[in-house]
């Protein structure tokens, strides 16, 4: 399938063998992020540098539900994995499609790729049958996350503390 707006690229169904390329993009996402002091939400380590998150991020695209969008050149620029809630919030009470994953990379071409990657996780809802996706993402810093996710339709759930960790749930009806 291709990106709308970027015929070239394309969304794939990922694999453990894409676990180095999507953890190079969340090298550089915490790199942008410990430059203007956003220390908490990921911490400062590159994630490729910590075993736990190689191993999370390789289960990750080894998942049914995971993707990544490609470049011609083969460059991976975002990654979606769609599947059961985290185990740290409440059940859902109807058929959902949960957001894992989401991130995209700070290349300026990659530039929307998190809103079209949501638009992707409605579409396989849709296509799923399922009218209800939920997400749960960082809550501390400036709330400028929970904000894109409102954005992007989602609406707050509720707040919880993940070992310190302040994460908000928050779910969109299509």
């Amino acid at each position: 399938m291709s990106i709308q707006g970027k015929e070239d690229w394309v969304i794939r169904r990922a694999s453990a063998a894409d676990a180095p390329a999507v953890l190079q993009v969340f090298d550089e996402v915490i790199a942008w992020f410990v430059g203007m002091g956003n220390n908490a939400q990921w911490g400062t380590a590159p994630w490729s540098a910590l075993p736990r998150r190689v191993a999370q991020v390789t289960d990750a695209c080894a998942m049914p539900g995971a993707w990544v969008v490609e470049t011609p050149e083969g460059r991976v620029l975002a990654a979606l994995v769609l599947g059961e809630p985290m185990p740290y919030v409440p059940p859902a009470s109807e058929p959902e499609v949960y957001v894992r994953l989401l991130i995209a990379a700070r290349d300026a071409r990659a530039r929307g790729l998190g809103r079209q990657l949501l638009a992707f996780a409605d579409e396989r809802a849709r296509a799923a049958g399922v009218k209800r996706l939920r997400v749960d993402c960082y809550a501390g810093g400036t709330g400028d996350l929970v904000r894109f996710y409102e954005a992007c339709g989602y609406q707050r759930i509720s707040t919880f503390d993940l070992e310190g960790w302040p994460g908000q749930l928050l779910g969109r009806r299509l």
